[in-house]
């Protein structure tokens, strides 16, 4: 082998191979998706300079080949040796780590999930965003698709790169400078005792698991129940306490987009701008807008990560000031590319008679009431979205069986969406209530909405004016609306006091709280209604009947790690994943093979990530490069050394990690399921439409199945036409009537057909109204 150091003194890279310390052979360690390492020794001789901490480390083969390139970590190790004739004789230990140390040293900014893309891109991203301007990445390919990947600050580049390339089933490296992924099993070294490259002395491997054939995984906090909670306003009570705090999604996901523009610069970390035209920038009231070049879509302020159309969504731009002739949207979703036919929901500013006017903008095409921007004015625009589904993205899971990548999960889900869009004017008082320009929950259900959206601040055909922030914020899964003794509902708009909202919703001890400000107290026969999610360990059971049938039952139970489970179905998906290689033996090897190579190993280099397709005795196996040692035979011709260790997925989780324990809090499954669950549609758009003493009228938004209906029980559980505890009642049509028999009732419902399957979770109207 070859070593040279470039110590950053002036004089380049300089060939250190014949200072080689020989009482310890050079090495490079290569680790499937984690930084490679390179250990060596080298004697104080020949005036070479003792190597420095930073320097630039590149070793290769006899025929060039590069097999690793990096920077020494650490300063070199000195160990006495004793005396020479021209003093004492030093070794230094060398340890550099591969390219990636460099961005290492960067910063993970907080960031949004990358929804349903190639682990490739994500991975560019991800670079990009760390500022590793020093690694390239025009060779990173887009590799198979991942669910949902978040990526976490805590932890460095490589770790989260890592991540990242398991979840794709992929293998990143990084090499002279460049970034690479692309997918495991991509290279394949044959090896075979028939033809003598196969040593079959050299090769150790054995089954190191047991085989499963019933499996139980665990995941994250899932939302379970839907949740209406009533309660009657009296014209002077402010607070309402809930039953449950509803779900809430972990603080890393909440504040999604959150810039006051006054950093003097776009933060290339959450935004991609587009401007030929150079009409954004920034002045004394934030961001400054200075017309467009007036096409559609081609001035643009856009956020870097989708966003997830799930839960409750706040869009807030504050001090905003509009000129006359401005023409575009503000803080719009795009299903698509940006441009005013693709807008999903936004804010859209056009003129009118010589005025600037901005109205309320669904799937392009205005909706609600236009207002009117009036000059030197500023505004608050919020733009409010609520969907009862919280994840619309399905995680994705892959395994390697018999040779082949097989993906589990993946999918989007479909739902409505409620909105709410508000106005208020700055100049006015503080406590001036919002200016609703239009809601849903008068107007009527979004259907078929998108799962993710792209997020674009500004679309600017021409906009003159300026923003003073602009936040996008996932805040959990409550949503309050009222209905009076009109009938006429409307959304209560929470937040924080001096917003002009009517009021705030806080969780404490377990449960949550609605507070009304001053002057919003609901009224004497008034019904607040709050709709949330109720929280829950989310879990699944899955076996293989065949193998059951065949081998007898074998459990396991786990938890799912990475990619994370963010539902039971997403639970489901892993499981799945997981009996397709626990059922099969060769899925369960590890093992080692050693071999000294002249020239080059069969098909080439080895990498973590290649595949090893080992004959002996007539039998082949396939197994995936975990981990590999090059080592300097120190010979003429050169002679390297290979240790290469390898697993299968059984062995050691690739595309999905798992720990040998179930989440303790998780409720584990009585029976196995031979594949998905077969459910029904979950009741999403279920709702009362009135709510009298003696009864609840329900509409379940949707039609009931062939032979089928809708079940209500006092509890949720038990559900199934053989049984007839806390059954309440059964419908066969969409609108059914619940008997009132006590101030505080908690009815359960699911959809059911006429073979029996059952909705997956049940929507559940808590009701805190008084009976007569």
């Amino acid at each position: 082998m070859t070593i040279t150091i470039d110590n950053m003194d002036g004089l380049g890279a300089v060939d250190y191979s014949g200072a080689l310390w020989s009482g310890e052979p050079l090495k490079v360690l290569r680790t499937l998706n984690a930084p490679s390492r390179c250990l060596a020794s080298v004697v104080n001789s020949g005036g070479l300079a003792v190597p420095v901490r930073r320097g630039r480390v590149v070793v290769s083969d006899a025929q060039g080949d590069v097999l690793f390139t990096g920077y020494l970590a650490v300063e070199p190790e000195a160990v006495y040796l004793g005396a020479g004739t021209m003093g004492p004789v030093y070794r230094y230990a060398l340890s550099a780590v591969s390219d990636e140390w460099v961005l290492d040293k960067l910063t993970v900014p907080s960031s949004g999930a990358g929804l349903a893309v190639g682990g490739g891109v994500l991975l560019q991203t991800l670079t990009q965003r760390v500022g590793g301007s020093s690694v390239s990445t025009g060779g990173v390919a887009a590799g198979r698709a991942v669910g949902v990947f978040q990526p976490v600050p805590a932890e460095a580049w490589s770790v989260n790169a890592g991540k990242l390339a398991g979840a794709a089933y992929g293998t990143y490296r990084v090499v002279n400078g460049a970034l690479s992924f692309g997918s495991v099993g991509t290279v394949t070294h044959t090896l075979s005792d028939g033809d003598g490259t196969l040593r079959p002395g050299a090769l150790v491997a054995g089954a190191v698991k047991e085989l499963a054939n019933d499996v139980t995984v665990s995941g994250a906090v899932e939302p379970g129940t839907y949740v209406t909670e009533m309660f009657a306003g009296d014209g002077a009570t402010a607070e309402f306490v809930l039953s449950e705090a509803p779900f809430r999604p972990a603080a890393l996901q909440g504040r999604l987009v959150d810039d006051a523009f006054d950093a003097g610069v776009f933060n290339p970390q959450t935004w991609v701008v587009t401007d030929p035209g150079s009409h954004l920038g920034f002045g004394g009231g934030g961001l400054a807008m200075a017309g467009g070049n007036g096409f559609d879509g081609q001035t643009t302020l856009t956020a870097i990560d989708p966003v997830e159309m799930g839960g409750t969504l706040l869009i807030e731009a504050g001090a905003v000031v509009l000129a006359t002739a401005s023409d575009g949207v503000l803080c719009g979703l795009f299903s698509g590319a940006v441009s005013r036919t693709n807008c999903f929901a936004g804010w859209n500013v056009r003129q009118s008679g010589g005025n600037t006017i901005v109205t309320p903008m669904v799937y392009g095409v205005e909706v609600g009431t236009s207002y009117p921007a009036l000059s030197g004015h500023r505004y608050t625009f919020r733009m409010r979205l609520h969907c009862a589904e919280m994840e619309r993205v399905m995680q994705t899971y892959y395994a390697r069986v018999d040779g082949g990548v097989e993906s589990f999960g993946g999918g989007l889900v479909s739902a409505a969406m409620s909105m709410c869009f508000e106005v208020i004017d700055l100049g006015v008082s503080s406590n001036t209530p919002a200016t609703v320009l239009y809601d849903t929950a008068s107007a009527g259900l979004v259907m078929d909405t998108p799962a993710s959206c792209t997020f674009c601040a500004v679309d600017a055909v021409q906009i003159f004016g300026s923003m003073g922030y602009c936040r996008l914020t996932q805040t959990g899964s409550a949503w309050v609306v009222s209905t009076p003794a009109s009938g006429v509902s409307f959304t209560r708009l929470m937040g924080v006091a001096g917003q002009g909202v009517d009021g705030a919703l806080t969780e404490s001890a377990g449960t949550g709280k609605v507070t009304f400000f001053a002057g919003r107290i609901p009224a004497a026969g008034e019904i607040v209604s709050v709709m949330y999610r109720r929280s829950r360990r989310s879990v699944a059971r899955m076996a293989d009947a065949a193998s059951v049938a065949a081998e007898g039952m074998a459990r396991w139970l786990g938890k799912v790690v990475r990619p994370v489970a963010r539902c039971s179905a997403d639970c489901e998906s892993a499981a799945m994943a997981v009996l397709r290689f626990a059922t099969a033996r060769a899925a369960a090897l590890r093992g080692t093979y050693t071999a000294c190579v002249i020239g080059t190993f069969p098909g080439g280099d080895v990498w973590p990530g290649d595949v090893l397709a080992l004959t002996a005795d007539g039998a082949t196996l396939n197994v995936v490069v975990r981990e590999v040692v090059v080592e300097d035979g120190r010979a003429a011709p050169e002679v390297l050394g290979y240790r290469i260790s390898f697993a299968n997925d059984w062995a050691d989780g690739l595309g999905l990690t798992l720990s040998e324990s179930v989440a303790a809090d998780a409720l584990l499954p009585q029976t196995a399921s031979a594949g998905a669950a077969e459910v029904l549609a979950n009741l999403q758009q279920l709702t009362v439409t009135s709510a009298t003493g003696t009864a609840l009228q329900v509409d379940a938004g949707t039609a009931a199945p062939v032979g089928g209906g809708f079940e209500v029980r006092v509890r949720d559980g038990g559900f199934g036409l053989g049984n007839a505890a806390d059954l309440v009642l059964r419908s066969p049509v969409r609108s059914f009537s619940i008997p009132r028999v006590s101030a505080g009732e908690r009815y359960y419902v699911r959809m059911y057909d006429g073979s029996g399957v059952y909705s997956r979770w049940s929507s559940a109207v808590f009701c805190s109204l008084p009976t007569r």
